[in-house]
């Protein structure tokens, strides 16, 4: 019916038969077919007949105003779902708590301003519940922390774009030793019940026989911070966050053995995203570049004997 109702509206445009079928590089006979086909799906005729050329009647012209609209419409859908239009329309992002950081402004300013048509809509959830909102259809694209040599499940589709570092942290006049012992009697500051970072450190206290103690369940990365530096608890955080925030001299980095958690930052969605996927392309880009200028390959700070490395006292030489 699409085409039927292009044929109408170039009839309308050119004034005749012979006009529409110039402009669609069609014959006359085809147009009149199209327009007499249009006629008996709707039930009416549209075409005044008893003049010479035909115009449209009436309830033609009706019809008219809303092919024209019904035309347009198509044409923006389509745009949507082609890769090579300029993106436009709302982009639905979600956040894994351990990302929903302010430096995430800049990449999201960065997407808005070469793309002004992009209305941006942010979430920031539980992994878990991000995966259930794609499948759902409520958001578009995803940026998740993932356990090393993890994905998300099919038939979401996983672009892993950085690794991440987690630290385990108490404040710089705490006491806690780096040993699973010591730690597994510290209160600690973590994510709430549902954080698959939370559940490997668990996991790794409680197949030593330590059940730790949780003082605080706080999604909030600054707020947990906050907590540490105070000495209410120890927590788990992002090493880039942590570098970030001029928070080294601040916190003590403490090492138990055979425990490094190196999360994958991820980009999920479920699937492709027409002219909306130039705009996570370059979303991309900037979360990369952000994890690169903070450098978290490297070690924050190292801890020995409970001390900061920067509170160390040079040691005399023997």
């Amino acid at each position: 019916m699409l085409e039927d109702l292009r044929a109408l509206v170039e009839f309308a445009h050119a004034g005749s038969i012979a006009g529409a079928a110039d402009r669609l590089f069609r014959t006359p006979s085809a147009i009149t077919r199209q327009v007499q086909r249009l006629e008996a799906a709707l039930g009416a005729e549209l075409l005044d007949r008893s003049v010479k050329p035909p115009r449209l009647n009436s309830l033609g012209s009706r019809v008219l105003e809303q092919a024209r609209d019904l035309l347009q419409r198509t044409e923006t859908l389509k745009s949507l779902t082609s890769s090579h239009a300029e993106p436009h329309g709302l982009l639905r992002i979600g956040l894994a708590h351990p990302l929903a950081e302010r430096t995430l402004i800049d990449p999201i300013l960065a997407l808005t301003e070469k793309y002004p048509k992009v209305r941006v809509r942010l979430i920031s959830e539980l992994t878990g519940e991000l995966f259930n909102r794609l499948l759902a259809g409520e958001l578009d694209v995803a940026a998740v922390l993932l356990p090393e040599g993890k994905t998300a499940p099919p038939p979401l589709l996983t672009n892993i774009i950085a690794r991440d570092r987690m630290e385990i942290v108490q404040g710089a006049a705490g006491n806690f030793d780096g040993d699973w012992k010591s730690l597994g009697s510290a209160p600690w500051v973590l994510n709430p019940p549902g954080c698959p970072l939370r559940a490997r450190l668990l996991d790794r206290m409680e197949r030593d026989g330590f059940t730790p103690m949780i003082a605080a369940e706080i999604h909030n990365m600054h707020l947990q911070l906050a907590f540490v530096q105070s000495g209410y608890g120890i927590g788990l955080l992002p090493a880039r966050f942590i570098a970030r925030n001029h928070s080294i001299d601040a916190v003590k980095v403490l090492r138990p053995p055979s425990f490094e958690l190196h999360p994958s930052v991820a980009i999920v969605r479920a699937g492709q995203l027409g002219a909306l996927g130039k705009a996570v392309e370059l979303l991309e880009h900037g979360l990369r570049q952000l994890l690169e200028a903070a450098d978290t390959a490297k070690p924050v700070t190292r801890h020995r004997r409970g001390l900061p490395a920067n509170r160390r006292a040079a040691r005399p030489r023997k």
